[in-house]
């Protein structure tokens, strides 16, 4: 969707830890399960007052982990991403492998994953107000580097449409001081190598203000 001027201007925030990125394991996806020490130990006063004596704790068993899944690489950038800027470095990463996008509202920053190495990163422009962009779990379902808004009339270049109603990543000029009708605006030379790196069904996850850090399983 295009871009249009907002009466609060942004700056950008940092990386945090160059991926700010991820839905909270028990909000989104369901990631990790047990109970907390409060819970335990309420459930450890119902059962004396209840005359049951209690064994010993057992550990509820750990749930396995899809290690193309699993955070194994940060890109290296320093301080914080400005409008305009943006990372992409596949060295080290394996040429092919399950992608993930992560995008934080918080931080106003997108990454990308393959097989857990990250190997992209920007600063992003998204929607407020009335016209937000929506947190969740979004598969890619149609992709078009030609792709003009019929809502808008206006160009969306590289366009990764994430939801029926118009939602999607594509390319404009990401500026402070101006936001979206809800998509994901990201430098156009980026959305043209984020184009050329996914396909459809790949995952883009969309939060505000969860982060991550290496070891953490992104899905």
């Amino acid at each position: 969707m295009t871009q249009m001027p907002k009466r609060t201007l942004w700056t950008g925030t940092g990386l945090a830890l160059g991926a700010a990125t991820l839905v909270s394991a028990a909000v989104l996806l369901g990631i990790g399960s047990g109970r907390t020490g409060g819970a335990l130990q309420i459930e450890r006063i119902v059962l004396a007052e209840a005359g049951v004596r209690e064994g010993p704790a057992v550990a509820p068993a750990a749930k396995p982990r899809n290690e193309r899944f699993v955070v194994k690489r940060i890109l290296p950038i320093k301080g914080a991403i400005k409008y305009g800027e943006w990372h992409w470095d596949e060295s080290g990463a394996p040429a092919t492998g399950a992608t993930v996008i992560t995008v934080d509202l918080t931080a106003n920053v997108l990454s990308v994953f393959r097989d857990g190495y990250e190997i992209g990163a920007t600063a992003v422009l998204t929607g407020i107000g009335d016209k937000p962009t929506p947190l969740g779990v979004f598969p890619i379902t149609q992709k078009n580097k030609d792709h003009v808004s019929n809502l808008y009339d206006a160009p969306m270049p590289y366009m990764q449409r994430l939801t029926n109603d118009g939602v999607a990543i594509h390319g404009t000029r990401v500026e402070n001081g101006y936001v979206t009708h809800g998509c994901i605006g990201v430098p156009d030379d980026f959305a043209k190598k984020l184009f050329g790196a996914t396909r459809l069904g790949d995952k883009v996850i969309v939060t505000d203000g969860a982060k991550m850090k290496l070891g953490d399983a992104i899905v």
